[in-house]
């Protein structure tokens, strides 16, 4: 048993020190023949034999081969299971905690009891996020964290500001969203939508809406009353 035990360890000491000569390998000659490149955060296996995943800049994913002669950039999909593998990634990396979301620079509005969550990455000058908001007020039992999220242009900084400021904020949310009642001018302290535009870049939100549920899952775009209790519902 002991000799077993010892043949063991060592074929993982010897598996571990090919796998880590292997990522030195590709991140040398990767380094030496794109130096463009900005610096790898990590190489890993794909499931696909003798291919590797690179990733940079914390969410950009590459792949390429065992000697990095070649560097591929698209999706991997797994044509049995019918899954993105790629954009699985992506969602994992890019997923956010809800617990670690600064609920003190979004608004909230509370509908019934309040004990379902989400929160909503929002531009007022999105009509998508006009759309979702119409049907997520069909949605009882639900608080709303709203973070203003001015990405489309200068307006949408100016009526973000212009809400922000309001002294009742999900109500001048609601009567624009709702009725097209432009938010009076106003202004206060915005350091709140400042921090809302770092937190989406550092976590890769590039449109609105994009919706975060309690259970950290991630939902870019708009979706019906239908999804989103579905959404809500499987969180457990």
């Amino acid at each position: 048993m002991n000799v077993l035990t010892t043949l063991g360890a060592l074929t993982l000491a010897l598996l571990s020190l090919t796998a880590s000569a292997q990522e030195a390998t590709i991140r040398k000659n990767l380094t030496e023949r794109i130096p463009q490149l900005k610096a790898i955060d990590e190489i890993s296996k794909t499931p696909v034999n003798g291919l590797y995943e690179v990733r940079v800049n914390g969410t950009d994913i590459f792949y390429t081969d065992a000697d990095a002669n070649y560097l591929i950039q698209g999706n991997l999909i797994d044509t049995r299971q019918r899954r993105n593998l790629t954009e699985e990634r992506i969602d994992k990396l890019t997923a956010v905690s809800f617990d670690s979301l600064p609920l003190k620079d979004a608004f909230t509005i509370v509908r019934g009891n309040g004990k379902r969550k989400v929160a909503v990455f929002a531009d007022p000058n999105c009509g998508y996020c006009k759309r979702f908001e119409r049907d997520l007020e069909k949605v009882n039992n639900v608080t709303v964290y709203t973070f203003l999220y001015p990405i489309l242009s200068a307006d949408s900084a100016e009526k973000s500001k212009n809400i922000w400021c309001a002294k009742d904020k999900g109500k001048t949310w609601q009567d624009w969203m709702y009725r097209d009642q432009q938010p009076a001018a106003a202004s206060c302290d915005v350091s709140a939508i400042t921090r809302n535009l770092e937190l989406g870049r550092k976590h890769k939100i590039t449109g609105t809406p994009t919706l975060i549920f309690a259970d950290g899952s991630r939902v870019p775009g708009a979706i019906n009353t239908q999804q989103i209790e579905k959404y809500l519902s499987d969180v457990r």
